[in-house]
C-alpha cells in the first residue's frame, strides 16, 4: 500500500510504504498524488517513508521512477528517506540519479524520529 499525504504550511509531501506494494498502487494513488503536489510551493521537502515496508515488487520500478519525476518536475528541495533495514533500501539512490533531474539534497536515516530532526519537524 501506499499513502500519500501533503501539509502544505509545512511545506511537506509525506509518501509511506506500507506492507507489499504493487504497481497498481502507484497508478491507484497517482491523481491524488499529482493533486497534493500542486498544491506545494517549489522548495518543498519530501518524507519518504520505507520503514512498513515488506517489499516491493521489481515492475514497480517504472511507476516509482514516474513518481520521482513528478515529485521532482514539481520542485522538490529536500528528501528525506526513512529506511530501517538497509537490504530493504531497494536501490533508491541509483534511481534518484536517473528521475530527479535537479539533484535536490537528500538524507536517508534508520529512524522516523531522525528524519523528523532532518525536516525540522
Amino acid at each position: 500500500m501506499l499513502l500519500v499525504t501533503s501539509n502544505k504550511s509545512k511545506r511537506l509531501l509525506h509518501v509511506s510504504y506500507i506492507g507489499q506494494v504493487r504497481p497498481e498502487e502507484f497508478q491507484r494513488n497517482g491523481p491524488d498524488l499529482t493533486a497534493q503536489v500542486k498544491e506545494l510551493s517549489p522548495g518543498f521537502r519530501l518524507l519518504a517513508d520505507f520503514s512498513l515496508l515488506e517489499s516491493m515488487r521489481l515492475d514497480c520500478e517504472p511507476e516509482l521512477g514516474r513518481m520521482m519525476e513528478l515529485i521532482g518536475q514539481a520542485g522538490v528541495g529536500l528528501v528525506v528517506r526513512v529506511i530501517p533495514d538497509p537490504s530493504k533500501d531497494i536501490g533508491m539512490n541509483i534511481l534518484t540519479v536517473f528521475h530527479y533531474r535537479h539533484r535536490p539534497r537528500v538524507v536517508t536515516c534508520k529512524r522516523l524520529a531522525d528524519a523528523a530532526r532532518e525536516l525540522g519537524l
